[in-house]
């Protein structure tokens, strides 16, 4: 399953200039975001619904099993081929492979699929640090706003003592 598809979606309303965007807001700009991030052909399923409830569920906002209504009727069955078992998943969707994606991620990379740090920025990364400490979408954006917002704020209560 692919993490560049769940953090996609998970960040198709980035802020541009300080307005947020949505690139599945109507017909034209899903079908745009489908071409650049999914497999051709595959139907897009709920992805308002699937997204607003996998950020809920990154964001520690909403349980795990609010994702299960989107997987209903979705099976995985197995075909026996020459060079063994192929799996293929009915009921398939790019919003199911983003539930995949997320399911996959919580099992082998626990803690590393986290919302930015930065509140107003509502974007989630990917945290790939050996440490597992990264807590900017973006060092040079985030990182470096809230750094600077810090200093400012401990900069005028030194000056208010």
């Amino acid at each position: 399953m692919s993490a560049e598809l769940l953090l996609a979606l998970l960040n198709s309303t980035p802020k541009v200039d300080g307005v947020r965007q949505d690139h599945l807001a109507d017909d034209a700009s899903t079908a745009r975001w489908l071409a650049e991030h999914a497999e051709p052909g595959l139907p897009p399923g709920d992805l308002l619904a699937v997204r607003a409830a996998l950020r809920a569920v990154v964001r520690g906002t909403a349980s795990p099993e609010t994702l299960g209504p989107f997987l209903d009727g979705v099976a995985s069955r197995p075909a026996a081929t020459v060079d063994g078992l192929r799996w293929t998943l009915h009921g398939d969707s790019v919003a199911v492979r983003a539930i995949l994606a997320w399911d996959e991620l919580r099992t082998s990379a626990p803690g590393r699929l986290k919302p930015c740090a930065n509140t107003a920025c509502q974007r989630f990364l990917l945290d790939r640090s050996k440490a597992n400490n990264a807590r900017w979408c973006s060092m040079a954006a985030c990182g470096n706003r809230m750094k600077a917002r810090r200093h400012y704020e401990r900069v005028r209560e030194s000056r208010g003592r």
